[in-house]
C-alpha cells in the first residue's frame, strides 16, 4: 500500500503536515487524522480517508453523490447564517483541483475538514442524545428538501426496496446453501406472516403518494456530531450511502437501532424492547427539524417505517445466515442468526406498542384527524 504521508501531501491543505495518525472506530474505510501547522495561525486537522473498494464498487458515481450532495448543503447552511465549516462536510481536494485521488492499488483518497469540538456517540445513552440525534438527521432532510434526488446515483441498487430483499430471502430459503434452513423454520414463517406489510411504502412510492427524497441510508447515532460543551447537534457525517430514496427509510432505521433497549445481537431476547421515551425524543427532535416540509402521507407512515426497516434488517440477517454469512461479518457461530432474532423481538415489541408509537407521532406533528391514523397493516 502506498504510505499514507506520500498521500497527504498529494491534497491542498492550508498548512506544513506535521503528524498523521490513525482516527475512530469505523469498519470500512481507512481514515486518518492529518495535523498541520500554519505559520501565525493556529493548527489545523483534516480528515484524510482511504475508500475500501472492494465494498463500494463505484467509486466515482459515489464521490459524484457526496460532493454534490456536500456543496448543497453548504449553501443551505450559508444561506441560514450557518458555519460551513462545522455544520457540513467539506471536501479539500488535491493540489491538481481533482475531489479525490486514486492510487497505484486502485483505491480512492479522499479528504474532508475536520469537525472541532464536536462528538459522536456509539449509543443513545440519554435521551437527550438521540433527541439530537433526531434534530440533526430532520435538518439534513429539511436542507435538502429541495435538492432533485432523482439526479443522484443509486449506488447501491434497492438497498431499501423491501420486496426485492424479500425475494432475495425466498431465494436463499430455497438454495439453502448453508444447510441451516431446516432449524430456522420458525423465523421464516416470522417474515412469511408479515409479507403483506413489505410492499407499503414501495407501492405508495410507485402510486405518487410518497416524495422521493435525498436519504442518508445510514443514520446510527454515531453518524451525527455533537457540541462537545452545549452538546447540539453540529453536522451529519459518512455521506457515503447518500442516494434517492424515502424519508421513512431513514427515520425507521434510525428507531431501530436506536431506540432498542438491547444491542443489535442480544442472545438474551427478554432484554429487547422498543423504548418508547426515546422513540418519543427521536420523534420530537426530527418532527421539530423537518415536520413542516413533510407530507401528511411520510407523518402518517412514520411509526410503520420503524416496524418496516427492523423486518427488513432481520430478513437481511437471516437471508445472510441462509447463505453462509457471505455479507456481514460474525464473530461467533450463529451470529447473524442471533441478529435476525434480536430484530424480530424488536419487531414483536413495535407491533404491540404501534397505537403508543402513533399516538406520539400525533402529538408531535400536530393536531390532525384521529381518522388519517390508521394502522396500514395490522
Amino acid at each position: 500500500m502506498i504510505p499514507v504521508e506520500k498521500v497527504a501531501e498529494l491534497f491542498a491543505f492550508d498548512g506544513e503536515i506535521r503528524d498523521i495518525k490513525p482516527f475512530g472506530c469505523g469498519h470500512i474505510n481507512d481514515t486518518y487524522c492529518v495535523y498541520c501547522e500554519r505559520e501565525g495561525k493556529p493548527p489545523v486537522r483534516y480528515i484524510l480517508q482511504r475508500i475500501n473498494h472492494h465494498v463500494f464498487k463505484n467509486v466515482s458515481q459515489l464521490m459524484e453523490n457526496v460532493f454534490n450532495v456536500t456543496e448543497y448543503l453548504r449553501e443551505a447552511v450559508i444561506a441560514e447564517g450557518g458555519d460551513p465549516q462545522r455544520e457540513c462536510l467539506l471536501i479539500i481536494c488535491t493540489k491538481r483541483g481533482a475531489m479525490d485521488y486514486i492510487d497505484t492499488e486502485g483505491y480512492c483518497w479522499r479528504a474532508f475538514n475536520f469537525i472541532e469540538n464536536a462528538i459522536s456517540y456509539e449509543n443513545a445513552g440519554s435521551g437527550e442524545h438521540f433527541y439530537y440525534s433526531g434534530c440533526a438527521f430532520g435538518k439534513f432532510q429539511r436542507l435538502l428538501a429541495d435538492y432533485p434526488s432523482e439526479t443522484l446515483h443509486e449506488t447501491i441498487p434497492n438497498f431499501h426496496n423491501t420486496p426485492v430483499r424479500y425475494e432475495t430471502f425466498e431465494k436463499a430459503v430455497a438454495e439453502n446453501r448453508s444447510g441451516r434452513a431446516a432449524e430456522v423454520q420458525k423465523e421464516i414463517e416470522f417474515i412469511r406472516a408479515r409479507r403483506p406489510m413489505m410492499g407499503v411504502l414501495t407501492d405508495m412510492l410507485d402510486r405518487g403518494e410518497l416524495p422521493l427524497r435525498v436519504t442518508h441510508n445510514d443514520t446510527k447515532l454515531n453518524n451525527v456530531m455533537l457540541d462537545d460543551v452545549v452538546g447540539k447537534p453540529v453536522c451529519v457525517i459518512d455521506l457515503d450511502t447518500v442516494m434517492p430514496g424515502l424519508s421513512l427509510y431513514d427515520f425507521g432505521d434510525s428507531i431501530r437501532f436506536g431506540a432498542s433497549t438491547a444491542a443489535e445481537d442480544e442472545i438474551d431476547l427478554s432484554k429487547v424492547s422498543c423504548d418508547l421515551d426515546l422513540f418519543a425524543q427521536y420523534t420530537k427532535g426530527y418532527l421539530e427539524e423537518c415536520g413542516s416540509m413533510l407530507t401528511a402521507n411520510e407523518i402518517r407512515m412514520l411509526a410503520f417505517s420503524a416496524r418496516l426497516l427492523t423486518l427488513e434488517c432481520g430478513m437481511r440477517f437471516l437471508t445472510d445466515h441462509l447463505d453462509g454469512d457471505v455479507y456481514f461479518k460474525i464473530h461467533r457461530p450463529g451470529h447473524n442468526l442471533d441478529r435476525c432474532r434480536t430484530q424480530f423481538k424488536l419487531v414483536e415489541d413495535m407491533e404491540k406498542k404501534a397505537e403508543q408509537m402513533e399516538e406520539i407521532v400525533r402529538r408531535y406533528a400536530g393536531a390532525v384527524r384521529h381518522g388519517e391514523y390508521i394502522h396500514t397493516v395490522q
